[in-house]
């Protein structure tokens, strides 16, 4: 589809979900990494902070994502449970905010999401004590040999310290670029069980 596209809020479904998973299909082609979002958190004391995480839920009212508990957005998480994401698709000149709060996901849904991945990746997470100091990435890829070879031929099981998160959002942000810095904002907020839709000032 061509670039920049108008949208307003005649065009957007009432469901921000289903025109979530719109505009998502449509650009994930044109994306190397479509899961790519950017998370950013804060911690008690309004010290913010923001990393990219591969979005792996949507669905059930909720956006999740996986990470060490102990990283420093956990660490932010836990002081202050409420985060924004961003979706970037540049080809089409979008992007999707979302905000909301933030819980951890069930342990039931952190093991069969940790089951499912790469043994490499389940390595990696048991390796890396996640944003703490560390000497030399020879340590790191010690750390990571020595489980290896500690669990050769054993599954791999989620350790406690490692999970997922899903926020609830309160706000969606649907923003199609336009010429002349006159974009198209559309902006859903909670309103009960239901959502209100608004067209915003660019």
């Amino acid at each position: 589809m061509s670039r920049w596209q108008p949208f307003d809020v005649a065009d957007s479904h009432p469901d921000p979900f289903v025109q979530f998973a719109t505009w998502y299909a449509e650009g994930s082609p044109l994306l190397p990494e479509p899961q790519a979002v950017s998370l950013s958190t804060a911690s008690g004391n309004g010290r913010v902070s923001s990393r990219m995480v591969l979005l792996r839920h949507v669905g059930e009212g909720t956006f999740g994502w996986y990470t060490n508990y102990d990283s420093r957005k956990g660490r932010d998480l836990a002081e202050n449970p409420y985060a924004a994401l961003l979706w970037w698709c540049e080809p089409l000149g979008r992007q999707i905010r979302i905000e909301g709060p933030v819980v951890k996901a069930s342990a039931e849904q952190s093991d069969a999401y940790f089951a499912s991945r790469h043994r490499g990746h389940q390595l990696g997470a048991l390796a890396s004590q996640q944003s703490q100091a560390i000497a030399s990435r020879d340590e790191l890829m010690a750390r990571f040999d020595q489980f290896d070879a500690q669990y050769a031929n054993v599954p791999l099981e989620r350790p406690g310290y490692w999970g997922g998160y899903l926020l609830t959002p309160q706000v969606i942000e649907f923003w199609q670029q336009r010429d002349d810095r006159l974009h198209d904002r559309v902006v859903y907020e909670r309103d009960g069980e239901l959502w209100r839709r608004e067209r915003r000032q660019p």
